[in-house]
């Protein structure tokens, strides 16, 4: 017991690490359950939240933690709970299939390679109000030459199919029915029957606004580089991902460059690397304003301003607000002279992620980020007092990206294999070939076009912008035509993915290492077990 003591005591400066894996316990545990509580035992829990803290303050220094993890957990629970509710909205209960009308709140395109609408203030034939889901989304199949062109905030009507959001189609699989629980949408279905266009739908709430500048910003791209590559470029700049085929999308995921679409922790962190970079370059330009003001503040501040507006034009799905928070986190560090890579920063981002939406501890893109990113802080953190004199100082740069992709990778493969059943075996190399490209030249030139788009100079930037994009295309439809670049492996059941799904530390190598010890019993016949799923 003393030795325990001891150990506390010597973990008090790191105990907020353990912050977000004790809140994580407990969101996993009110998704593991197959019941929703009552109101009296979410009262219940909030009064053993109370009287373990007011526990906590009686303990001694070295015990009072152990209370204050129970309290978190427990606080994970209630939180998960409350977004549940808070969330709540009809849900179509039957298949239903006659006339569809709604506004236009979001375009993309479905696994088949559809474009697909999502609609708000939705009107069905012959449901009441309070029975129609909030919003649905439906893809347009068949000839739609004769549709009108989507647009957002344009109120349309068709008619078509729909039916409630489906559950897992495997034990431990993919649960569409709680991710459309959590994004409010209460129906998905399809039509062949071409768009008419009703009247103009006001703006209703502001994200409609922004709505229309992403699209019209992602029109304007496509036109300076069409095909893949402006699709591609649309995609990493507006979050609009119509435009890429399914192909290019396929050569993305087999070759494990597909997080390279996604509007994440590293697009966020090269935008404001770059705005942070240049701020300081012209601050330090002028000596009296180099000399008297705190240009690493003034610069932090910029480039959070920047990564806002990135924010907003991107759409603010969950995984940009993810990398959005982390990257504030970070820059809030620089402005008040602390480190801004650090274990403690990246536990901070995590607790406010989880506080704001338990739900995204489920899904792989939260596991795969926060994987990756402690590793890296970790990592480096432990290099940082390794003596490198002996490396050439030109080659610090390529060994620093070589030792971010591999422990990167490493980090989140296990996470990756468990959720998509899948391994790129290539993927190091196509990081490597791709990854360093979009810090010294897509990522730059982006925000020189935003910079130049006022003039209508921004096809000069987008252009250099686009030669590095065309270059990770190239690397993808080649690695990705290699023999045997992708292999399948089989999930790691209920055990693994629960455990990485609470968060445990070490638990996506845990899940990992399940699946590769069940491929590695059942010989290859996991292979077909995995394309039949993936099928």
């Amino acid at each position: 017991m003393r030795q325990l003591a001891q150990i506390m005591l010597q973990q008090r400066g790191e105990l907020v690490g353990w912050i977000p894996v004790f809140l994580a316990l407990g969101i996993g545990s009110y998704f593991s359950i197959l019941y929703e509580p009552s109101l009296v035992f979410y009262l219940a829990v909030a009064g053993i939240i109370a009287v373990m803290l007011a526990f906590a303050k009686l303990l001694p220094e070295a015990a009072s933690p152990l209370a204050i993890a129970v309290a978190l957990g427990l606080t994970g629970f209630l939180l998960a709970g409350v977004r549940a509710h808070s969330v709540a909205g009809p849900v179509l209960g039957w298949r239903y299939y006659g006339p569809i009308e709604g506004r236009v709140v979001a375009i993309d395109r479905s696994q088949s390679d559809a474009l697909r609408l999502t609609l708000d203030q939705v009107r069905l034939d012959r449901v009441t109000p309070d029975r129609t889901p909030k919003n649905v989304r439906i893809s347009l199949h068949g000839d739609q030459s004769a549709s009108v062109t989507p647009e957002p905030g344009l109120r349309v009507m068709t008619t078509g199919h729909l039916s409630p959001p489906s559950g897992p189609v495997e034990p431990d699989g993919f649960d569409f029915q709680r991710h459309a629980w959590f994004v409010s949408l209460g129906a998905v279905g399809y039509t062949r029957v071409p768009l008419l266009a009703m009247a103009q739908a006001s703006e209703g709430h502001t994200g409609m606004g922004v709505f229309r500048i992403r699209m019209a910003a992602s029109a304007r791209i496509q036109r300076t580089l069409p095909g893949d590559i402006g699709g591609f470029a649309a995609a990493i700049t507006t979050g609009d991902r119509s435009a890429i085929s399914r192909m290019a999308l396929e050569n993305l995921r087999v070759t494990n460059l597909a997080h390279l679409l996604a509007i994440s922790g590293l697009h966020m962190g090269l935008l404001t690397a770059v705005v942070l970079g240049g701020l300081r370059i012209l601050l330090s330009l002028h000596t009296g304003t180099a000399l008297r003001l705190p240009t690493k503040s003034i610069a932090a501040v910029g480039a959070l301003i920047a990564a806002t507006g990135y924010l907003m034009l991107s759409g603010g799905n969950v995984a940009t607000e993810r990398a959005y928070i982390m990257v504030a986190v970070a820059l809030g560090a620089l402005m008040i002279g602390r480190r801004a890579l650090s274990l403690r920063a990246v536990a901070i981002a995590a607790i406010i992620v989880l506080a704001l939406r338990p739900e995204a501890l489920t899904g792989p893109g939260f596991q795969m980020s926060f994987a990756a990113t402690t590793a890296l802080v970790a990592v480096f953190g432990w290099l940082r007092n390794v003596q490198t004199d002996r490396v050439p100082r030109l080659l610090k740069p390529v060994l620093a990206v070589v030792i971010s992709s591999a422990v990167a990778g490493m980090a989140t493969a296990p996470v990756g294999a468990a959720h998509f059943n899948t391994i790129s075996h290539y993927g190091l190399i196509a990081n490597l070939a791709s990854v360093p490209l979009m810090g010294v030249l897509v990522i730059p030139a982006a925000v020189v076009a935003l910079v130049l788009a006022p003039l209508g100079l921004d096809w000069i930037a987008l252009w250099f912008m686009g030669l590095g994009l065309r270059w990770i295309l190239g690397v993808a439809e080649f690695i990705a035509g290699l023999e045997d670049a992708q292999s399948y492996v089989a999930g790691p059941g209920g055990v693994g993915s629960t455990a990485a799904g609470l968060g445990i530390p070490g638990s996506g190598i845990v899940a990992g290492a399940i699946a590769v010890c069940r491929s590695a019993d059942d010989g290859r016949s996991f292979c077909d077990v995995a394309r039949n799923r993936a099928a």
